[in-house]
């Protein structure tokens, strides 16, 4: 069962150490992300589960590493304490591993998930309900950015569409609306490469049933990208 989520964004940038000079720029969505990640450490849970959208999906344990290198930082994390073999984290898991490290997450049992950024909102819900379907507390850590097409210098550039997406994700995760979330169109989001899609239609399955309450920590779109931090409990 699900006791507690986290909503947060993933861009490399987040990390300080590959932000180097503009680190400043962000760190309110880093005081937010840590926010939330309070919140699930007191929910205690029996298990955290990090899922992240990644070209692929696949699972990664305890210990599994990632490393910042391509973004031209000499910086390896791991997500959770250890040192599992096995493939690289994706950027997004890497991400989290980092945000856990930094707020000192070490005591609950953690696990990754990659979910595929293009996988179909069907198979979004069965995942979400497989993740939470014994009966271990599960808290989950939802890595994901809302669209890429919020300024004229944006990734994806600018796109009118952009911000109302974001705002009805913004609204969703918020106040914990699953259906909104299940409802997010996965066409205009691959469009406005908005991340974040398939992870968050992941955490509304995964909290069917759960009756928890959402709060919205963080919602603005530097560079162009929509970034949303939440809480759920």
């Amino acid at each position: 069962m699900l006791v507690a989520a986290a909503a947060c964004p993933c861009p490399p940038v987040l990390v300080t150490e590959v932000a180097a000079g503009a680190a400043p720029e962000l760190d309110a969505a880093r005081a937010a992300c840590a926010e939330a990640l309070g919140v699930l450490a007191a929910a205690r849970p029996d298990r955290l589960v990090v899922l992240g959208p990644a070209e692929e999906g696949g699972r990664y344990p305890q210990g599994s590493r990632g490393s910042f290198r391509g973004f031209g930082v000499d910086l390896d994390v791991t997500l959770g304490p250890g040192d599992a073999p096995g493939p690289e984290l994706p950027a997004s898991l890497a991400v989290a591993g980092w945000l856990l490290a930094r707020t000192g997450w070490t005591d609950v049992p953690v696990e990754g998930v990659a979910v595929d950024a293009d996988l179909p909102a069907g198979q979004c819900a069965g995942l979400g309900a497989e993740i939470t379907g014994g009966n271990d507390r599960i808290a989950l850590l939802v890595m994901g950015d809302g669209s890429a097409s919020r300024s004229l210098k944006a990734p994806g550039y600018l796109d009118d569409r952009a911000a109302p997406f974001d705002a009805q994700a913004a609204r969703a995760l918020g106040t914990a609306d699953l259906a909104a979330l299940a409802a997010l169109d996965t066409c205009l989001a691959r469009e406005l490469q908005a991340s974040g899609r398939a992870p968050w239609q992941v955490l509304a399955a995964a909290a069917e049933g759960a009756d928890l309450d959402g709060t919205l920590l963080y919602d603005e779109a530097p560079y162009g990208v929509g970034y949303l931090v939440a809480a759920w409990s």
